[in-house]
């Protein structure tokens, strides 16, 4: 484990914004509603606490697993689609290289510019957890953004049943009225940029694509309909299927982190074609 990925401005910003969250969550908003030590407090208490926990760790996971990286040794098998003819095997060879890299990569695999290397079914370098997003992370990526999503919605729901309950009349100086503005702003703020990234995330899963092969496929239906044909992603199986292969086959497993032994080696992939 690399821990010289946390020392990185963004990684302490998240790890910053995490510890304000959890603070103004637990030890201002629950204590000023039910107070820490009552039956709904210590609830609440507990259900946020494990909420933010998981996030946490979900985070740790993410920056600390490689994504994938192209085995030195790796080859494309260039056989089934060149037959015996020589030139085309070259050319098949020529279109799988990563002029960056200079080496050969497979299927679904992306050069990062900022890692400096091709990664395994790459869908995007993420500043926030000083990594690139790819085969190997890709469902801790998921699952963080789920639990955060959550921990905020939750924050958001104490914050605003605490401005609820409270007595403004009486209570209510300007600055703390301020207070539990920017705070709930914020929360909402949160709360809908991870909520619409999750969606994007469901999506992409749903479809079984990557957000570069999502945008790689609508210049590729471009080009299948003026050419009068339709365009159709080749690894959509199905959305259960395409579920079980980035979360795996165990349902109960879906929301762990680091339950990914159903990925095999990230260098191919079923298709159609292989189901047909």
């Amino acid at each position: 484990m690399n821990m010289k990925k946390f020392i990185s401005l963004p990684i302490f910003s998240v790890l910053s914004l995490m510890g304000f969250v959890y603070y103004i969550t637990v030890f201002i908003f629950i204590h000023d509603w039910t107070g820490l030590h009552t039956s709904p407090g210590l609830i609440n208490f507990l259900i946020f606490t494990s909420l933010a926990s998981l996030c946490l760790f979900s985070f740790a996971v993410c920056v600390l697993t490689d994504p994938g990286s192209v085995p030195s040794s790796y080859l494309p098998d260039v056989e089934e689609t060149s037959g015996s003819d020589q030139d085309a095997k070259n050319s098949a060879l020529q279109m799988k290289q990563c002029e960056k890299c200079s080496t050969y990569k497979p299927l679904r695999a992306h050069h990062c510019r900022v890692c400096r290397r091709c990664v395994l079914r790459m869908d995007h370098h993420c500043l926030w957890i000083n990594n690139c997003v790819g085969y190997w992370n890709y469902k801790s990526f998921f699952v963080l953004v789920s639990y955060g999503t959550l921990a905020s919605l939750y924050s958001t729901f104490i914050i605003v049943s605490c401005a609820f309950q409270k007595n403004w009349n009486f209570e209510g100086t300007l600055p703390l009225k301020i207070f539990y503005v920017i705070c709930a702003v914020m929360m909402i703020s949160l709360s809908s940029t991870l909520g619409t990234l999750l969606g994007w995330h469901i999506y992409l899963i749903i479809r079984n694509m990557t957000t570069i092969e999502y945008y790689e496929g609508i210049r590729a239906a471009w080009l299948a309909r003026k050419s009068g044909q339709s365009y159709q992603h080749p690894f959509d199986l199905g959305a259960y299927k395409n579920m079980t292969l980035v979360l795996g086959p165990n349902i109960l497993k879906w929301a762990w982190p680091t339950s990914v032994s159903h990925l095999k080696n990230g260098l191919s992939f079923p298709t159609l074609r292989d189901s047909s």
